[in-house]
């Protein structure tokens, strides 16, 4: 384990380390204790999980933007100082609330398979999945969605324009900004792969190969290039003309399928926002291509049975309830969810409360159940799927969570050459063969296999929680896999336990996903809770894994108070986060 790692397993086991900013100065102070410390503003706030980012979020508030504005400013810029997520490649969700018109829309512009994709493309002559063909060739990449995103989110609810909107992204690119700490450590990190790509080499790394010290001034000119063409044609910028070139002829130098058709028909789609109630809560969330929220409110649902405040927060008896839900929701996730325009994914059904309550009886209270003893439901009841995730509220009322993503950290590693950006390996996400898990370790099916133009399956989860029918939170989280119950316990504490904002996202968390048949807890657990659990059945691991880090998400949070101040928490468990507001 690093020493990254080590310390930010500390900090979320012994305290919070979180960053506040003084009212006066707007300077942020570095707290080291056991107290939580959120952000308070009045006028608007962006909580993301990069420094530069949230600042540039919260300058087009200054300059009178609204929530939208600053978010898609936020995202531009994370593209340029958060590399390992924030990106143009790739694609992701955003969640909008308009408080005035006391509607939310759900924004999908993830990434579609090319047209010349196909279900067995990643399969050797075995018959087997060619691991190494599916994460880091070109045809990993699906077609990119963020520009399209970002931009039409903008143009439809926005209020700036977008030249204006972008000029902080271009900035921070073209006249660099100092290498911080967290960038430095995690080039460092991936430095085998991302130097094997002499694009991103050149990108990322100086010309002798090594470091960009930390505090150094790093800069990105084709990428500021690339930013200043979609700043003066919209997304026209992106999938024609110069950068669309660049990005096809990288396709055909390296034997990727994508062309100029499937950039131009790339689109943006707005879908139905997912609702669900928990004790009198309304839970706002993401619909599929995002499994995560259905299963946020399928989990809810199960939950909502028992008096989990009774039970003791992370107690034990609350955590193997947690766990149990947990196994059903991702036994369905297998078989049941995919992408809408291409499969009947029954939201309707898994969300049913009296399915919820079927899945309740089966829960044993004292023991575990095995993975292998849980299938996904045979029938459901008629109907009557490295990341990063930012926040933002203004002081209308109005809230954006967005989650976007190249899937793995610096997606498949590769930069299109004169461009400066990275490219997505999310067709990983699909199902390459039904049954075989994917990075995260998990399993689909016929739902999520690989048809040209569809849109793979993402856990991605921002959601909105609402309390009488004002806005109350915003939050996300990255994660891969785990990402669905990060959020489910974010809410959960603060819907159940009480919680500020600050204290829901830094408690301790866990994690299962049904298969691998492994309750994940973060450190912070009591060695008494996880005996308990050991002795119920559960197999019960503390330590890193491949697909998951020592702790679990960053789910930068916001929440609104009566009085109408925004408190804004920036996850200790990523260095970087910070929550910027005025």
């Amino acid at each position: 384990m690093s020493m990254l790692r080590i310390f930010v397993a500390l900090v979320v086991a012994f305290g919070v380390l979180t960053s506040v900013t003084r009212a006066d100065t707007k300077d942020p102070i570095i707290v080291y204790d056991t107290q939580f410390h959120p952000t308070i503003a009045r006028n608007g706030m962006v909580v993301s999980q990069e420094t530069y980012a949230s600042k540039a979020g919260r300058e087009i508030l200054e300059q009178g933007g609204n929530a939208v504005d600053a978010a898609v400013a936020t995202g531009f810029a994370l593209a340029v100082t958060h590399p390992q997520a924030g990106n143009l490649g790739g694609g992701g969700f955003m969640m909008i609330y308009l408080k005035e018109e006391d509607r939310a829309i759900a924004l999908d512009y993830r990434e579609m398979a090319p047209a010349a994709a196909h279900r067995d493309m990643f399969l050797d002559e075995n018959g087997d999945v060619d691991k190494k063909r599916v994460r880091f060739t070109l045809k990993a990449s699906g077609v990119p969605g963020t520009v399209m995103g970002l931009t039409e989110a903008l143009a439809k609810y926005g209020t700036l324009p977008l030249d204006v909107v972008m000029a902080p992204a271009i900035r921070l690119a073209d006249e660099g900004f100092p290498m911080t700490w967290a960038l430095y450590e995690s080039l460092g990190r991936y430095a085998g792969r991302l130097q094997a790509d002499p694009e991103s080499a050149k990108n990322y790394y100086k010309a002798d190969g090594s470091l960009y010290e930390a505090g150094e001034l790093f800069r990105q000119p084709d990428l500021a290039a690339t930013l200043k063409a979609i700043a003066a044609n919209g997304a026209a910028g992106f999938y024609e003309g110069p950068v669309a070139d660049k990005l096809i002829a990288a396709m055909q130098a390296q034997g990727g399928i994508m062309t100029h058709e499937d950039l131009r028909k790339y689109h943006a789609v707005e879908r139905e926002p997912l609702v669900g109630t928990y004790r009198g809560f309304k839970v706002v969330t993401m619909p599929p291509p995002s499994s995560g929220g259905v299963h946020v409110v399928q989990m809810l649902n199960v939950l909502e049975g028992w008096d989990l405040k009774a039970l003791g927060h992370n107690s034990a008896a609350y955590i193997h309830r947690l766990t149990e839900t947990m196994k059903y929701a991702y036994a369905d996730r297998s078989k049941y969810l995919g992408d809408p325009d291409y499969f009947d994914v029954p939201v309707g059904a898994l969300t049913d409360k009296a399915y919820a309550a079927s899945i309740r009886g089966k829960i044993k209270l004292d023991q575990a159940t095995p993975s292998t003893a849980i299938a996904p439901a045979q029938s459901l009841p008629e109907e009557s799927n490295d990341t990063t995730h930012f926040s933002v509220m203004d002081k209308a009322g109005n809230m954006v969570a967005n989650t976007y993503t190249l899937n793995f950290t610096y997606g498949n590693g590769r930069s299109v050459p004169g461009a400066g950006f990275l490219l997505n390996n999310e067709m990983d996400d699909f199902s390459a063969k039904p049954g075989v898990p994917n990075a995260f370790g998990l399993l689909g099916g016929e739902a999520n296999s690989i048809e040209p133009g569809k849109r793979p399956l993402s856990s991605m989860t921002p959601t909105f929680l609402f309390k009488d029918g004002e806005p109350l939170m915003a939050t996300g989280s990255p994660g891969g896999s785990t990402i669905i119950t990060v959020v489910l316990q974010a809410i959960l504490n603060v819907m159940e336990f009480d919680m500020n904002v600050q204290t829901a996202i830094s408690v301790p968390r866990i994690h299962h996903q049904w298969y691998p048949d492994r309750l994940y807890l973060e450190p912070g657990h009591s060695i008494d809770t996880r005996r308990i659990l050991g002795q119920m059945g559960h197999q019960v691991k503390t330590e890193a894994t491949e697909a998951w880090d020592s702790v679990l998400g960053s789910a930068q949070s916001l929440m609104r108070t009566t009085s109408g101040m925004i408190l804004g928490a920036a996850d200790p468990r990523r260095p970087g986060s910070y929550a910027a507001g005025f």
